[in-house]
């Protein structure tokens, strides 16, 4: 084999019986060994001096930093494990000097000059590896070390390695190595230190608070937590939020003597500051006799990401009385955490004030502010940024090449976000496609999702994961793609991304993941797959709940919907504003009236909830859509604060159905008062006036849409079929199958009509006879896709159709009818819920 091979004899059989199942996957076995091993094997000129001066002179060379002349001199010298310390004076030099390539060249002339490394060399070298990513050329020098004799027997070694596969991702064969390094007996507190990093930088934080846990449970005199243990593993507290862990590590602190430490002091001010247990922090906080600008940051973070800005500031200006450094570090944490609330405009203004005290802002600071102007829409804002940008930070020399990508990062997420696209997809498009990274991927993927542009978000997603890319996406960018599969209804994709996400391992991630997979199932139709994976996850939040919950509402399943809410209760979990708007949601689609009043009623007595205008317009809804109006328009006459207009166009959707054309009109004035003009509150009235059959009422309306330079959205709708997405407006004769559709309508219409469907002429919006009336709601969108559905669909086989605007009640009645004569459930999401029409039932039971 290769390394047997180059190996001095007396070490080829060394440990050989030892090599394990982690070698042969990352090393032996891989056809980039040869690759990554020619890393070691460079070959650099020598020459032939005498050896005692040469090493009379060496010390002096490493001493003065004249790396050049000491490789030189090293060159000269015959190999001999006496003088390894020198190759590793050296190779420690570049270590410190962050020069990691450095020491991958140097390790390579040691090996190339038939040097023998030694139990100080390899631990240099590893962590290089790990430093740079390289994982294969990392396990080839681990493997060396291994044959050596060097691993199992040098916990230095171990430890190194163990960072190294951490680093790189390779989390599993790093617990392989430390469950190995426990078998032997050779490890130390820096072992158990190095693996719980190794599963913090892996975003496995309970494992690695699990792992903590193990460690200090040995209760061994010798292993005891240190310093840099507690370091470590209380940041993973504050991510998982876990206070209660936090307070135990906080006591051993204090029974160990490790407080006087500022750095465990710092760590668990920032524990409890992220953790929301901001008169803990300042406890600790004024209890440390010493404190740096750290502690002083650490706090002031903790205020402003929970909304204290008063106590920020506060603690800001106590750091200049005292003359206490401001090292951007403060700035930011202010920017922050305005940011972080939505308040993009008061960050704005402190990013302001930054400038004009003379502080120089670095690339947190100018993401944080890019990301708090891309939360309110403020583009032109993020423009001055930008410009900030180009004429004062890239031209700074010495910027990190990774800072500056993290600040276009941000400039495209912001651009993105404001919507504006093609400034985005610049920026996107000039960095070479060799230097985006994941979060340069996902940035654009999620402007794209969250708002609106799906097909373009999915594209991308797929270029990225293609053969051509090979990007490994993370969990923000699976949830990004599952956002626009949710949007499209694009079951089979989601279903694709949902396996993929299973083969990957995305730890702590899932969670998040997961109430995304609940969400795209949900709204793309299958609501008990939504179900399944609810059930199937080991960790639930909130949201989880509430997505599942939501996704019964949209489906008109009210009863198991409240099923949902009871073991939320149950659980014990928060029930807050957002919970009961779901919940009167459910209720309204499902025609739970009286449910949903008692709800109403009794949230703010049994669950502290004050109803707002979003829960009044959900009880105007419920009540509306029972024809209760009068009792509707007392609520709003009744209600504590003004109505919004999502009271008044849900009073309008009521009117609408049970034609209330007075108490329609006066919902229309008040939306108009509020300056609320859409095409949606003129297609309403439009409806109203038409069911009453007012058609000089329906001109004058679509005369006011035309001076008021208001379109009709067309009707659009798309079916999945085996080749993709078909999308159909109305009238729609484009497709090649068109007479195929228009020829199976026809006889679809004839044979309903003998069942006893009736066309519902109102729809047509036309002062028209009810023949030529008949003819063109034959040509509605929904229709068109349900005829390519039938023709395209294997029997038995569901048809999931979505449309862009509601559906029409023509068309609702004549896929009723239709559903009793074909093979197929039929699935249609519009834009308020889910119908699924089948044996001549809708799950809507009229309620839509």
């Amino acid at each position: 084999m290769l390394l047997s091979s180059t190996f001095p004899p007396k070490y080829r059989h060394r440990r050989a019986a030892t090599l394990r199942p982690l070698f042969l996957r990352l090393f032996f076995s891989s056809s980039a060994a040869q690759k990554c091993y020619s890393l070691l094997e460079t070959d650099l000129p020598s020459f032939d001096s005498d050896p005692h001066s040469t090493a009379r002179a060496l010390s002096n060379c490493i001493s003065s930093d004249r790396h050049s002349d000491a490789l030189s001199l090293l060159r000269r010298m015959p190999p001999s494990r006496s003088a390894v310390f020198y190759w590793n004076s050296l190779i420690k030099r570049s270590i410190s000097l962050h020069d990691q390539k450095k020491v991958l060249h140097l390790f390579s002339e040691m090996r190339r000059l038939e040097w023998i490394p030694d139990g100080y060399t390899y631990p240099y070298v590893l962590k290089a590896c790990g430093d740079l990513s390289l994982l294969l050329t990392g396990a080839s020098v681990h493997a060396l070390a291994l044959i050596s004799g060097y691993t199992n027997s040098n916990v230095f070694v171990d430890n190194a390695a163990v960072a190294l596969y951490g680093k790189c991702g390779a989390y599993v064969q790093a617990q392989q190595l430390f469950d190995e390094m426990l078998g032997s007996g050779v490890f130390d507190t820096i072992s158990w230190n190095s693996i719980i990093s190794v599963y913090i930088q892996n975003g496995e934080h309970r494992r690695a608070l699990r792992m903590f846990e193990e460690m200090v449970s040995r209760g061994d005199i010798v292993l005891r937590a240190d310093a840099v243990s507690l370091v470590n593993v209380l940041p993973a507290c504050a991510f998982v939020k876990s206070w209660r862990s936090g307070m135990e590590i906080h006591g051993y602190a204090i029974r160990r003597g490790l407080l006087d430490d500022v750095f465990v002091g710092n760590a668990i001010v920032d524990m409890y500051a992220k953790c929301g247990l901001l008169d803990e922090a300042k406890n600790v906080f004024d209890r440390m006799e010493v404190k740096d600008v750290v502690s002083w940051n650490a706090l002031v973070t903790g205020y402003s990401q929970i909304g204290k800005f008063d106590d920020a500031l506060g603690l800001f200006e106590r750091m200049r009385n005292e003359d206490i450094e401001l090292n951007v570090v403060t700035w930011s944490a202010v920017i922050a955490g305005y940011a972080q609330r939505g308040l993009g405009y008061e960050a704005f203004d402190v990013f302001r004030e930054m400038i004009v005290s003379g502080s120089q802002p670095n690339a947190v600071t100018l993401v944080s502010v890019l990301s708090g102007c891309a939360a309110v829409g403020a583009l032109h804002h993020g423009k001055e940024i930008h410009s900030y940008v180009i004429k004062r930070f890239l031209k700074l020399e010495g910027n990190d090449p990774g800072d500056e990508m993290m600040v276009i990062n941000g400039l495209i997420d912001m651009h993105a976000k404001c919507k504006n696209f093609r400034i985005a997809c610049l920026l996107f498009d000039s960095v070479k496609r060799k230097d985006r990274g994941v979060v340069t991927w996902t940035v654009m993927i999620g402007g794209y999702a969250q708002h609106g542009e799906s097909s373009e978000a999915l594209g991308l997603f797929s270029e990225m994961v293609s053969d051509k890319c090979r990007m490994m996406p993370n969990g923000f960018t699976i949830s990004c793609a599952l956002v626009a599969c949710a949007r499209l209804g694009a079951l089979r994709l989601g279903k694709e991304i949902h396996s993929y996400a299973l083969r990957h391992h995305y730890g702590e991630a899932m969670l998040f993941i997961s109430n995304c997979l609940i969400d795209m199932y949900a709204k793309s139709g299958d609501v008990d797959a939504a179900r399944a994976v609810f059930d199937n996850m080991i960790q639930k939040n909130a949201v989880s709940w509430t997505s599942i919950m939501t996704g019964y509402g949209l489906h008109g399943r009210g009863e198991e919907a409240l099923q949902i809410f009871e073991g939320m209760r149950k659980a014990g979990l928060l029930i807050d504003g957002v919970t009961f708007v779901v919940v009167l949601y459910a209720c309204s689609h499902s025609g739970m009236v009286d449910h949903g009043i008692n709800f109403f009623n009794n949230m703010k007595n049994n669950f502290g909830v004050v109803p707002e205008v979003e829960h009044y317009a959900c009880m105007v809804d419920i009540l509306g859509r029972a024809g209760r109006l009068n009792e509707a328009m007392k609520l709003i006459n009744d209600m504590p604060m003004e109505p919004n207009p999502i009271v008044w166009v849900a009073l309008l959707s009521g009117c609408r159905l049970h034609g209330k054309v007075e108490l329609g009109e006066y919902a229309v004035n008040k939306l108009l008062e509020l300056n609320f003009e859409n095409d949606g509150l003129y297609t309403l009235l439009s409806n109203i006036y038409a069911s009453a059959r007012r058609w000089k009422d329906v001109a004058k309306v679509r005369l006011l849409m035309k001076h008021s330079g208001i379109r009709k959205r067309p009707g659009c709708s798309w079916v999945q079929g085996k080749k993709g997405t078909a999308t159909f407006l109305a009238g729609d004769k484009s497709h090649p199958m068109a007479q195929e559709m228009y020829n199976l309508l026809d006889d679809l219409i004839h044979r309903i009509k003998i069942m006893g469907y009736v066309s519902e002429t109102l729809y047509a919006l036309h002062d028209v006879d009810d023949e030529e009336k008949g003819d063109l709601l034959l040509e509605h969108s929904e229709k068109l896709a349900l005829a390519y559905g039938i023709l395209t669909t294997a029997p038995g086989r569901p048809i999931r159709i979505t449309k862009n605007l509601r559906v029409c009640g023509d068309c609702h009645m004549a896929i009723t009818y239709i559903s009793r004569i074909i093979d197929h459930e039929v699935i249609v999401r519009d834009s308020s819920r889910f119908h699924h029409f089948k044996n001549g039932l809708c799950s809507c039971k009229g309620y839509w």
